[in-house]
């Protein structure tokens, strides 16, 4: 094997900080704030803060919502139960507000 004359004094050191500086730049991507692949705790919003979804009702309590909710369910509408800070929230999508209402309206879910 050849000798590398003079250069070879550098090679550990030339090594050793190419190592350490990777290992900063993988450290500085990893501990970046703002960018986890972890999923933030969700935080309850007002009703009128879920995207698409609007609110039917606005029952008093949450094991209301849920009866409303499986209620609407059972007749075929997608509906969802969010906690909202001014109440639970039951919401659907805006095509099926007008036929969630009329359920409500002449059929109202019966308490278990």
């Amino acid at each position: 094997m050849r000798s590398w004359g003079s250069l070879s004094f550098l090679f550990g050191p030339l090594v050793a900080f190419v190592a350490v500086g990777l290992l900063a730049v993988l450290l500085r991507w990893a501990f970046t704030p703002g960018r986890s692949l972890v999923a933030r705790r969700p935080r309850a919003g007002a009703a009128t803060e879920y995207g698409l979804l609007v609110p039917v009702v606005r029952p008093a309590t949450v094991i209301q919502a849920e009866i409303v909710r499986s209620h609407l369910t059972s007749r075929g509408i997608t509906a969802t139960l969010a906690p909202a800070t001014d109440g639970p929230a039951v919401l659907v999508w805006p095509r099926d507000l007008g036929l969630a209402r009329e359920i409500l309206r002449t059929d109202p879910p019966r308490s278990p």
